[in-house]
């Protein structure tokens, strides 16, 4: 209550500081929402993954989905469809604009098609997967593509190593506003803590008030990064919707999880903490009596 009550009377300072922490505190972690939003964009990994079984010209419909009923009860198989023929052709020509020029066509030229989803995507398993897939009766080629996967998950690798190293940056200039703010809060009760140890006050009871400081600073700075966050997805949200929109899409960024922003507002105490209790132990020694 006391280190409450000091912080208290400086509202401008406590909360300037606290705001300084919450943008050190926001900016790794909205870029680590944004990834996961990215990852989310690109779909599950298994549906990004399919594997396109086009079977032979002669295949019947019968034969196709009893085909699919196969496929879809082995092992590593998610899910299966079966795409007709004329299904087939009937989406090649709202796709490619040649719908005239193909309806000259003395016959479909277009297979019909089972896309299998797998369970995970792991490219040995996945290949191996293919070839077995390969061998099955009416199967004319197996076909999977894993480049762009490949490449979208090498992108978000990089992301997520970026966005650690910024968090290491950034929780290591956290700690020294933290302690330089303590230090300084140190120096104004100098004399009033060389009197309390003086007249036998230990080190625990010295340092206790300033590692409740670091820690309420460390809260003030989870609650107003939680709320840039959510206020700052919010925002961007409205430009996202509407791009979205363009591309016959419906998607939209998530928000703040109630856990990670849980964990945001623990981590924030913690450094708060931390960088308490390293101001404190490097300047009490120098606090001793004289």
């Amino acid at each position: 209550l006391d280190s409450l009550r000091r912080l208290g009377k400086q509202p401008i300072g406590s909360f300037f500081t606290c705001m300084v922490m919450a943008v050190a505190l926001s900016l790794p972690m909205g870029l680590s929402l944004l990834i996961n939003n990215v990852e989310r964009l690109g779909g599950s990994w298994q549906r990004a993954a399919q594997i396109s079984l086009y079977l032979q010209l002669d295949a019947t419909p019968e034969q196709g989905e009893s085909l699919r009923e196969q496929i879809k009860g082995m092992p590593g198989v998610a899910d299966a469809e079966y795409v007709g023929r004329d299904q087939a052709l009937e989406e090649f020509q709202q796709q490619s604009g040649l719908g005239e020029a193909l309806r000259e066509l003395p016959e479909n030229p277009l297979p019909g098609v089972v896309l299998v989803t797998p369970n995970e995507v792991d490219k040995p398993t996945l290949e191996a997967l293919r070839q077995k897939l390969s061998e099955l009766p009416k199967v004319q080629q197996a076909q999977l593509d894993l480049v762009w996967v490949e490449r979208l998950a090498a992108i978000l690798k990089l992301g997520d190593r970026f966005v650690f190293g910024l968090t290491v940056l950034l929780v290591s200039a956290l700690l020294l506003v933290i302690g330089n703010t303590i230090r300084l809060h140190i120096e104004n009760r100098r004399t009033e803590i060389e009197v309390i140890k003086l007249v036998g006050g230990t080190d625990s009871y010295v340092r206790r008030p300033f590692l409740y400081m670091g820690a309420l600073y460390g809260f003030g700075a989870g609650v107003l990064s939680w709320g840039v966050l959510a206020f700052g997805l919010n925002w961007l949200n409205d430009a996202v919707v509407g791009l979205a929109g363009l591309y016959g899409s419906d998607f939209a960024l998530a928000g703040v999880p109630v856990a990670d922003g849980l964990s945001l507002l623990l981590g924030a105490v913690l450094l708060g903490y931390i960088g308490a209790w390293i101001a404190v132990a490097r300047h009490l020694r120098e606090l001793a009596p004289k």
